[in-house]
């Protein structure tokens, strides 16, 4: 086996001579113009590590059969909250590159038209696997505009390819803890009771969310305007209320992690939209967009994990949950 040579096998050379300044090039100085690439560089590498782990859970859900504490579920788990630990870390990176003040920004901006981060195809594709689709994107038009054909069909593949939404949505649909008869005899239905107790628990001013309960969760098929099937509301819910059980507890923190997800992705646009705003204010950006207008605008759309969050207005309080079938939570306990 060859040794392998710390600079070799990093690659540095490569890396550490791809900064070319346009300023430079154009016989200005520009100080703060390679922190610029730097920071740029850094985020694509990190988008390339999370395109990197969303792919293997994709793997793990296009499998039919998953155990729900499997090591394989608990590595989704894990890799997911990795995920999440990247994208806080991408926000905090934006003090970093916050340090560069409006004119030191100014001292080269206008040579960088018309690129533009906008033009970052591996957020694109990330924003697609996950589970953003085309129909909810804020400015559609201007979506894939500034990118040459290459790139729009590297996205445009992306977003024809089965999001982990989907697989989520078709693995959440499979769940049996619901439907297998051993566990439930006839007439005794989950939700039917739960609905009473719900709507029991509800003010005043909240009783029409009883109709959205139905709409939910006793309705065969999707609910309209939802993405989730009704069954994988019901899997959902039903997870969210008795996560203690060990068997529910690793699709409970799975399904955390998406919402932490959808967090942070909102957190980074919210946290770019205030840089912009404090950088260049209502000037436009450097690949055409209206900059800071139209980040607010994608950071208030772009939910990807929306429905998971809606559910939590249906959760009732742990003292009152209906009593599962001892067979049932038995198995979800582990006991025989």
């Amino acid at each position: 086996m060859k040794p392998v040579y710390y600079s070799e096998y990093l690659q540095l050379d490569k890396i550490l001579n791809a900064q070319e300044e346009e300023s430079k090039k154009n016989g200005v100085r520009a100080d703060d113009e390679m922190l610029f690439i730097i920071i740029h560089q850094s985020y694509e590498l990190w988008f390339k590590q999370i395109l990197h782990e969303v792919g293997i859970v994709r793997e793990t859900f296009f499998k039919q059969n998953i155990e729900d504490n499997s090591a394989e579920m608990n590595n989704a788990v894990h890799r997911m909250k990795r995920v999440g630990i990247i994208l806080q870390m991408l926000i905090d990176k934006i003090s970093i590159l916050e340090t560069m003040t409006p004119l030191d920004f100014l001292d080269f901006r206008d040579f960088l038209r018309p690129a533009s981060g906008f033009q970052s195809i591996q957020f694109k594709i990330m924003e697609a696997l996950l589970g953003l689709p085309f129909d909810q994107r804020f400015g559609q038009h201007y979506y894939t505009s500034q990118l040459n054909q290459t790139d729009i069909d590297k996205v445009k593949d992306a977003e024809q390819a089965v999001s982990l939404f989907t697989l989520v949505n078709q693995w959440l649909t499979r769940m049996p803890f619901l439907t297998d008869k051993k566990y439930w005899q006839e007439g005794n239905d989950f939700f039917s009771t739960y609905r009473q107790i719900y709507s029991d628990s509800l003010q005043e001013g909240e009783k029409q969310n009883v109709d959205t309960f139905d709409t939910m969760f006793m309705r065969e098929g999707t609910p309209e305007g939802k993405r989730l099937t009704t069954a994988a509301n019901q899997a959902t819910l039903f997870i969210m209320l008795f996560r203690d059980y060990p068997l529910l507890n690793a699709p409970y923190q799975f399904i955390n992690c998406l919402l932490d997800i959808d967090e942070l992705l909102a957190q980074w646009r919210y946290r770019h939209m205030n840089m912009v705003q404090r950088m260049i204010g209502r000037r436009i950006g450097t690949g055409g967009s209206t900059g800071a207008h139209y980040l607010k605008a994608a950071a208030d759309t772009h939910y990807i994990f929306k429905e998971f969050a809606d559910l939590t207005s249906f959760l009732i309080q742990r003292n009152k949950l209906p009593q599962l079938p001892t067979e049932l939570s038995n198995a979800l306990g582990y006991r025989i």
